[in-house]
């Protein structure tokens, strides 16, 4: 299951640098990290804290955040 949120997760990230309008770009961009998030903690054992894939884990929860930043700050939607 883990491996097809990971398929899931690179069609978001691809698929948001097609798209033209900024924001939409950040939303599925930010989609796509939460997927890698998710496919970098369940891929092995969740329950293992030293099986989980943090090179994949951080640097995607970090975009997430910026994304969600972006996406919320008051500056982006003026």
């Amino acid at each position: 299951m883990a491996e097809y949120i990971g398929y899931l997760a690179s069609f978001f990230i691809v698929g948001g640098f097609l798209l033209k309008n900024l924001r939409a770009i950040r939303f599925i961009n930010m989609f796509g990290c939460i997927c890698f998030v998710i496919y970098g903690i369940f891929l092995n054992d969740y329950r293992d804290l030293n099986q989980w894939l943090l090179p994949v884990i951080i640097p995607n929860a970090i975009l997430a955040l910026v994304q969600v930043y972006y996406l919320t700050s008051k500056k982006a939607q003026s």
